[in-house]
């Protein structure tokens, strides 16, 4: 059997109205900061419980933006953690700040017990990453926040309806970025990003900021950027983003699943699942024994199974100018060692979900 990892061909495989939809935006030649856009916008802001979402063209530029707008840039130093995808450190070098790094804990988020240690006067912003679909720990964040009067980016683009306490990921720091890539929860068919935030100070700030800084055809305030979200791309959001709640319930259900079963392996350790927090399972990540032997197997036997990461961001060469070594950051180091993540999309069939364990135990078994 085979079990793919992307799910897009059945995700849009019955999509006629969707297409419908798209053909009557062609005809409105509304193609640039649309209508279609403004109700993505606004869909979104209200799905994630903030009065301001803007569409941009990638949750790399979320997060860019969302620092350009607290005015951060050359010499500044910008707080988040060493265990995450290169796009959330190119957001931050881009605008000429210091990325500095934070071990992440077994949530596979920043260990924000670790985080006071490294702020200095130059630290301008914090960046907490929730990855995988967890959060961070943002009540104890933000107590850090408000007490040394740091803002916070959230890069949630792993994370769209995660929560702690019902409060999702995306509203509580001074914005919340998002990405709209096809391999995410709610996705479109390229390129995409999304900031979400409460204060409208910044979010007309955000709006000059990813449209050339352009108040008007012939009035520049600033110098921005061009990020805007294409407006066919909010045609597919609003035909995906109704399903979001859905999308993510079938996530939870299916690591559920894999959760009781995998648990009874005792080369397998299922990462904490803290009572208070919804996880959406952008992936679903677990520790294994003999890591690359299971992934070889797997992979042998038709399972798209992968790792996220194996090299850690500190280690890599683009960032060789920190000066990093092996061992900064230990956590992440043995993380690197033991995670695999398997399929765990809406669209996986109890079949091959059972497929995937079985496979597991056979591995262990022999």
């Amino acid at each position: 059997m085979k079990v793919r990892y992307s799910y897009l061909r059945q995700q849009f495989s019955n999509c006629n109205d969707l297409w419908r939809n798209l053909k009557k935006f062609v005809a409105s030649e509304d193609f640039t900061l649309g209508k279609e856009l403004q109700k993505f916008e606004k869909n979104f802001a209200k799905l994630i419980g903030t009065k301001y979402a803007i569409g941009v063209n990638s949750g790399t530029d979320a997060i860019k933006l969302s620092l350009k707008a607290l005015n951060i840039g050359n010499g500044d130093e910008v707080i988040t953690a060493a265990n995450t995808f290169v796009a959330t450190v190119g957001a931050i070098t881009e605008i000429g700040a210091k990325p500095i790094f934070v071990d992440c804990d077994d949530t596979f988020c920043m260990n924000v017990d670790l985080i006071e240690k490294k702020i200095t006067k130059k630290t301008k912003a914090i960046v907490p990453v929730h990855f995988t679909g967890y959060m961070t720990n943002m009540p104890k964040l933000m107590k850090i926040s408000k007490k040394h009067s740091i803002p916070i980016v959230e890069d949630a683009c792993q994370s769209i309806l995660a929560n702690i306490n019902k409060k999702n990921a995306g509203t509580w720091g001074s914005f919340g970025a998002f990405s709209l890539h096809p391999l995410k929860n709610i996705n479109v068919w390229s390129d995409g990003g999304i900031i979400t935030t409460n204060n409208l100070k910044y979010y007309n700030k955000l709006k000059l900021l990813r449209n050339h800084g352009l108040i008007d055809r012939d009035t520049v305030d600033i110098c921005g950027y061009n990020s805007r979200l294409d407006t066919f791309q909010s045609v597919v959001g609003n035909w995906l983003l109704p399903k979001a709640h859905q999308i993510a319930n079938k996530r939870i259900s299916n690591a559920k699943y894999y959760d009781k079963i995998l648990s009874s392996i005792p080369e397998i350790t299922i990462p904490p699942r803290p009572n208070n927090f919804k996880l959406v399972y952008h992936l679903y990540i677990i520790f294994a024994e003999r890591r690359d032997e299971l992934l070889k197997y797997c992979l042998k036997k038709g399972i798209e199974a992968k790792i996220h990461y194996p090299k850690p961001m500190y280690l890599q060469n683009a960032v060789k100018f920190l000066k990093h070594k092996t061992g900064d950051f230990p956590v992440t180091d043995g993380h690197t060692k033991k995670i695999i993540t398997f399929p765990c999309d809406q669209h996986l069939s109890l079949k091959q979900m059972n497929y995937i364990m079985n496979c597991v135990k056979k591995f262990y078994d022999n």
